[in-house]
């Protein structure tokens, strides 16, 4: 057997405890003022402003401050405050009070003068003065003509001709799209138009259905149909995705996705005769080594080990996958020997890899079950060295931590937990060492009634993108903002970290919160150096984290937190990991909304709270909100305010989690969580309290700078306006 040689058990731990050194922020300052342009302030003091932080406040709130503002504030947040507040009163129709504060604005304003010039038509029009208004439109087109407001000015105009303009020059604007869609609702047998809509609106609500028209067209090229492909595929149409791309050019992208989707549709053989056919036409192309583990899944037996082998001579990056369904496949066949070797081979030559990873916590947890803690120490130890950005490595250190305990070695426990909680700060096991370190934080017996403050987030500055979109991201001007990125954001296929950042900020503000935290998290999976150094960069900032970790729903999840006595950020990790703050949400077996609440769940609380169920909406917020916490409630008074219970309750249902309290022994609620016989229930618990965590680091200040004299990379949490 193979054994992990080292100078001793937590040589590794040594300066476990950390604090962020000054000198990285003084340099992380300095490099942020060498990127801007000489006598050029950075963007995060150009962009700010009092106005930035009454934003996420409603109308009636914001009211008088912006009031104020705009008659005694000082340039330029004077003429921030008069946009907005006029932008108010337009959404109230109060067109003579927001012409008072439009009016003269386009010139010291200039940032937002085409905006404040269609804000002004928009007053008039509320007042009846559409002359006024068509002036006004015709202004922007004028003078604002390469600009990307003059679609919004042309689609309020109406005119088809100067649409025209809009699709031959902006086809890239989302309100092109909404003129390309007005046409095709008249004619649907308009192909230029849906490949324009193919092209540039591949992830819109109804392109489906646009492609679906598209497909009928008899005279379409081999790159119409590439591109066809591609839109099914990125929606996850895959038999639809393999129509097209069986029509399309033979690249090495095409034909791995068409033999791909035919895998997923169960169509084995077809899928293995085109991932043959790519590896005959392109042998040296990455996508052929992921070809070649797809054909060895397909491939029965011995078969497969031959095209493991062509990964692991060729294609380095997937070698340590080949490995290790190559080890997987030997010990199915009953070759113990070879297996033994090919894990060597992979410990040996790829010890940095996921699959190492893997193979190291399971031989760790091997040995662990059978009480031999020392050996689960040192299979577990080079995962938190070697395997720093595996999801295994804060496991790994946590597991050291109590398995030193264990050995009455409380002291390498007390470091393992440090090292965990300094290394990775943002992991349920920081959470769970924290708590074993004594901070307080919560646990799983007095978390439910903790009410910690929370500071809401504010809008950071995007890193990519003019001017103009920031300031009307920063205004919450939504709508416009995503306009000007759709029509600024050239780099789609291949975007920079910055603007897939960027592109998730304004998914998240668009609603779409589901794509949006897996567009800002996928961040993490870049691979260049230059890639996982910008990624570095972004992740030291609050911003990102607070973007990962978005808090929509505040008031709603606030006032039913507090009625039901329930920890607000417990509710917010549950929502998050339930539905990923998606209100419409529905899941396979019925489940709905914010919190998933099931309608045959919904019926029977209804008369308990005294309501008809025929008043409530499941994918109302405050409604599902406010069945969802009464449940979350009669979870933790089933099982005595123990929240981890609760919660796996609430995945698992009560049935199931009695019969764990009776076969799981309780005494260690970690040792009952790693034991939970059903993974998708271990890996909710698991989740739902990392998110928790992650709420309480990112929002609460106290524990921000409790974090922080532990990690340098946990973000500073900094309280007061822009």
């Amino acid at each position: 057997m193979l054994l992990i040689a080292g100078a001793g058990l937590c040589a590794f731990l040594i300066g476990g405890m950390v604090s962020a050194p000054e000198l990285g922020k003084i340099l992380n300052n300095l490099l942020k003022t060498s990127q801007s342009q000489p006598g050029e302030l950075p963007d995060d003091q150009k962009f700010q402003s009092r106005v930035y932080s009454l934003v996420s406040q409603s109308l009636p709130e914001r009211a008088a401050k912006l009031v104020d503002i705009a008659e005694n504030g000082r340039s330029p947040d004077r003429e921030k405050a008069r946009y907005l507040l006029a932008s108010d009163y337009i959404e109230t129709d109060q067109g003579r009070k927001a012409l008072d504060l439009l009016v003269g604005l386009e010139n010291e304003y200039p940032i937002l003068a085409p905006y404040i010039l269609l804000k002004q038509a928009q007053a008039h029009q509320i007042i009846g003065e559409n002359g006024k208004a068509s002036d006004l439109r015709r202004k922007v087109l004028k003078e604002y003509a390469d600009q990307p407001v003059v679609v919004k000015a042309k689609y309020l105009i109406g005119l088809p001709e100067i649409n025209d303009e809009a699709i031959a020059k902006f086809p890239s604007h989302p309100l092109t799209w909404e003129m390309i869609r007005n046409r095709l609702r008249k004619n649907p047998d308009q192909p230029e138009l849906q490949l324009i809509l193919a092209k540039y609106a591949a992830k819109e609500p109804g392109i489906v259905g646009v492609l679906n028209q598209l497909v009928k067209q008899p005279n379409l090229t081999p790159e119409n149909w590439d591109l066809i492909g591609s839109v099914y595929w990125q929606n996850n149409q895959f038999a639809q995705a393999a129509n097209a791309y069986a029509k399309a050019p033979k690249t090495a992208q095409s034909l791995y996705r068409q033999a791909r989707s035919l895998q997923i549709g169960k169509k084995r053989d077809q899928a293995a005769a085109i991932y043959k056919q790519q590896i005959e036409q392109h042998p040296d192309d990455e996508q052929t080594g992921t070809a070649l583990l797809r054909l060895a899944d397909i491939e029965k037996g011995k078969a497969a080990i031959s095209y493991l082998d062509q990964v692991i001579e060729k294609f380095p990056k997937q070698a340590p996958a080949a490995l290790e369904k190559k080890a997987k496949r030997l010990a199915s066949l009953k070759d113990r020997q070879s297996a033994d070797a090919t894990w060597k081979i992979l410990l040996g030559q790829y010890g940095n890899s996921q699959a190492a990873a893997k193979y190291r916590w399971r031989m760790a947890l091997d040995k662990a079950k059978n009480k031999d803690y020392v050996s689960a120490w040192q299979w577990a130890q080079p995962i938190t060295i070697e395997n720093k950005k595996s999801i295994l490595a804060p496991r790994a250190g946590f597991w050291i931590g109590k398995w030193a305990t264990l050995l009455g070695k409380q002291e390498d426990a007390n470091a393992a937990y440090q090292y965990v909680l300094s290394q990775f700060p943002q992991s349920y096991y920081a959470w769970r060492s924290a708590r074993i370190l004594g901070l307080d934080v919560g646990d799983f017996s007095n978390l439910r009634l903790m009410n910690p403050e929370i500071i809401p987030r504010q809008r950071p500055v995007p890193p990519a993108g003019s001017n103009t979109f920031k300031e009307l991201y920063l205004l919450g001007q939504d709508r416009d903002a995503w306009h000007e990125w759709e029509t600024e954001f050239k780099n789609k296929s291949k975007p920079t970290v910055n603007e897939q950042f960027t592109k998730g900020l304004i998914q998240l503000t668009r609603g779409q919160n589901l794509i949006g935290i897996a567009t800002i998290s996928k961040l993490e999976d870049r691979e260049t150096p230059e890639e996982q150094a910008e990624y570095a960069a972004l992740s030291k900032q609050i911003t990102y984290w607070q973007a990962r970790y978005p808090f929509p729903y505040f008031q709603e999840i606030k006032q039913w937190s507090n009625q039901r006595k329930l920890n607000p950020l417990l509710v917010t990790a549950l929502m998050r990991q339930e539905s990923r703050f998606q209100p419409k949400i529905r899941s396979i077996v019925g489940a709905t909304g914010l919190m998933q609440v099931m309608p045959t769940t919904a019926d029977w609380i209804a008369p308990q709270i005294g309501m008809n169920m025929k008043d409530l909406d499941l994918e109302n917020p405050n409604d599902n909100i406010m069945l969802g916490t009464w449940y979350l409630d009669h979870t933790h008074q089933q099982y005595s305010n123990n929240s981890m219970l609760a919660i796996a309750s609430y995945n698992a249902g009560p049935g199931n989690v009695a019969k764990w309290l009776r076969t799981i022994p309780k005494q260690d609620p970690d040792e009952f969580v790693k034991e939970i016989p059903f993974g998708e229930t271990r890996n909710y618990v698991r989740l739902v309290f990392g998110n928790y965590w992650n709420y309480l680091r990112l929002y609460n200040p106290d524990i921000s700078a409790l974090v922080a004299k532990y990690s340098e990379s946990q973000p500073e949490l900094v309280i007061g306006d822009n």
